[in-house]
């Protein structure tokens, strides 16, 4: 039997999910954040590489991982100077990525992704340390 305490902890659960979902949505409303995510779903990624790919400041890149990020969609590591991202590991980030995955099966099929995607292989070709350097002196 339920007691009144349950029903509201497990209404607080399901309003907590139900604003995670709502919060990854809005997330996902903006073209290039969007983009980072099917780049990401390719595999991790530095800051460079995602700068390079989108052709966006850093700063403005930072912020959308940051929103990204906050929906607990992708996560970062810091390795050294650098930082990386990729998609979700946890068990909560990734159900909600699961729960993604027809929506972003149907972006992929557009064809700014198809060219994100080649645009993205070009990029991977090059050192993320030396490419992060040219991102560096170009600020300067």
């Amino acid at each position: 039997m339920l007691t009144s305490g349950k029903i509201s902890e497990n209404a607080r659960s399901n309003r907590r999910q139900l604003q995670g979902v709502a919060a990854a949505f809005s997330a996902l409303g903006d073209p290039n954040r969007l983009r980072i995510v099917l780049a990401l779903r390719q595999g991790e990624l530095c800051v460079c590489q995602i700068v390079a790919l989108l052709e966006l400041a850093n700063s403005t890149v930072s912020r959308h991982l940051q929103i990204i990020r906050e929906t607990g969609i992708i996560e970062s590591y810091k390795q050294g100077r650098w930082v990386y991202y990729r998609m979700a590991t946890s068990d909560e980030g990734a159900t909600l990525v699961r729960a993604l995955l027809p929506m972003l099966s149907l972006a992929e099929a557009s064809a700014q992704a198809a060219a994100d995607a080649r645009r993205l292989a070009r990029i991977q070709r090059i050192n993320p340390e030396e490419l992060c350097r040219t991102q560096l002196t170009q600020v300067k």
